[in-house]
């Protein structure tokens, strides 16, 4: 299934039941009975992915803003 799944488990946990459940009955499994719940959870996996990268985006700025600052401050006092 997602690799990715393993961290995952809190924010999508009713996506994730919802289809194991799913796919514990084989027969949905193989006439894509499961697909909208697949697709759900991707859509979730997808959200935290995209929030994640956000945050990552905002703290990269701010130790970049840091770093420039501090060589602004080292290049002033040579």
């Amino acid at each position: 299934m997602h690799p990715q799944l393993s961290d995952k488990k809190f924010l999508c946990k009713d996506f994730i039941q919802a289809l194991e459940n799913c796919h514990s009955s084989g027969w949905a499994r193989l006439t894509g009975g499961c697909n909208t719940l697949k697709d759900e959870l991707n859509q979730c996996l997808r959200a935290e992915r995209v929030a994640r990268s956000a945050r990552n985006r905002e703290t990269a700025k701010e130790r970049r803003a840091k770093t420039e600052q501090a060589w602004k401050e080292f290049n002033a006092e040579s």
